[in-house]
């Protein structure tokens, strides 16, 4: 039986440099072909009503804790830092104390960050800055620098890589009332900087990252492909000139049907809880929902600040399930690939609220400055019942029962039940 509330979303960038092999002790399948292992982490969180997900990270040699909010829609990773700190949020841990590590301004991973043309360096041994800009209007502002990063990889190894990260020191968050409780941010996108890239690049693990979140909360988090599924699969290109996630123009489906929302361009981002249209798709979108729930036993439920767009019944839901009857089904069909599509169910983009209303998960990317742009995030990953690969050159969707049973035939992961949350299988 496949997990009722759970989604993998697998993002992955294989690079296609040539490297040595590694002698590896272990058998490994998929990761033995010049690349050590895979690596998991256990993953926090929800997306309603925390409104993020995290993993715990140790760095630093004695390693300490730090809480980093999971985002493959940007490449830095950053920890909120001592140097000395000019603006830091409320975090969980104390803040990261730098130890002469800082990474120079001519350094390749600080050329990559600032782009060809916007890197000037006054002198050699001259510090690298960064300042990273989201979506959300949010910012951090800091300098590089390299640690150790203990991880237990698959194979049995354990391994502290120096690994470049960011060292906020001055972050700047548009939505004071919802704040993430964490230190950071992990990038987990497809540049240089990335965590992922750096461990590629030292043949660690292949630049593949995958999780899986529970519509209830928590999940998992793995780098590397040692539970790739090897058969079962549909390929789709992607856009290779792209630096996010993208899977290239889709047509949306409403209940089977056809739309007039055509053509859209679709980004995935799991730091995004929430999915996000373009303007006119939104509400397009909205005016079907609308529509097909006129006559229903659904009203505005105009009083439920939660998000934009609420509906309360004869009684307050108790949970998706209770609501999931009263909408049709999504699909977004790919257009530059035959027979690709992604599912959406009315409880991957439906939320049920705390008062007990049910609310559209996907909302207006135009008041967030993403203009074309639309953004499949978190909300719309958890409850799918797929699973999504994305590599630089295609991307793969096969069952999320096929890639379980991948999943726990791994010899190192006996207690994956545990992390998954075993009430749901």
């Amino acid at each position: 039986m496949y997990l009722r509330a759970l989604v993998l979303f697998l993002l992955a960038w294989i690079a296609t440099a040539a490297y040595q092999p590694q002698t590896i002790n272990k058998k490994q399948p998929k990761s033995a072909k010049g690349f050590g292992s895979s690596v998991i982490f256990p993953v926090s969180g929800n997306v309603y009503p925390k409104g993020y997900f995290h993993v715990t990270i140790s760095v630093g040699h004695p390693p300490k804790p730090y809480f980093l909010d999971i985002d493959t829609g940007s490449d830095l990773t950053w920890l909120q830092c001592d140097a000395p700190c000019t603006k830091c949020t409320p975090a969980p841990h104390g803040l990261y104390k730098p130890k002469q590590n800082l990474i120079t301004c001519h350094d390749p991973i600080c050329t990559s960050l600032h782009g060809p043309g916007n890197h000037h360096c006054q002198a050699p041994q001259e510090q690298c800055d960064y300042e990273i800009n989201y979506a959300d209007y949010g910012s951090s502002l800091g300098v590089l620098v390299k640690d150790s990063v203990p991880l237990r990889l698959t194979n049995g190894t354990t391994v502290a890589p120096q690994l470049a990260f960011g060292c906020g020191y001055n972050q700047e968050v548009q939505d004071t009332t919802h704040l993430p409780y964490t230190d950071g941010v992990l990038g987990l996108g497809i540049g240089k900087s990335s965590i992922l890239t750096q461990l590629r690049n030292m043949g660690l693990t292949r630049n593949v990252v995958g999780h899986c979140l529970s519509g209830q909360g928590g999940g998992f988090l793995f780098f590397g492909d040692d539970f790739l599924p090897d058969s079962g699969i549909v390929w789709k290109p992607i856009l290779s000139q792209s630096k996010y996630y993208s899977l290239g123009p889709a047509d949306l489906q409403f209940g089977g049907q056809a739309t007039n929302i055509k053509g859209l361009p679709i980004v995935f981002d799991s730091g995004s809880t929430y999915t996000y249209f373009s303007s006119q798709a939104y509400n397009a979108l909205v005016s079907l929902i609308k529509g097909d729930l006129n006559g229903k036993q659904l009203k505005d439920a105009v009083e439920d600040k939660s998000l934009p767009m609420c509906w309360k019944g004869a009684k307050p839901f108790k949970s998706i399930r209770d609501a999931v009857n009263h909408f049709k089904p999504l699909v977004l069909s790919f257009t530059n690939a035959k027979n690709v599509q992604f599912q959406l169910r009315p409880e991957s983009y439906l939320i049920v609220t705390e008062k007990g209303n049910v609310c559209l998960g996907i909302l207006n990317g135009g008041e967030v400055g993403l203009g074309n742009i639309n953004v499949i995030g978190a909300s719309i990953v958890i409850m799918t019942k797929a699973f999504v690969c994305l590599t630089i050159i295609r991307a793969v969707m096969v069952s999320w029962k096929k890639f379980l049973q991948v999943l726990v035939s791994g010899e190192t992961m006996q207690k994956i039940e545990e992390v998954i949350i075993p009430s749901q299988m």
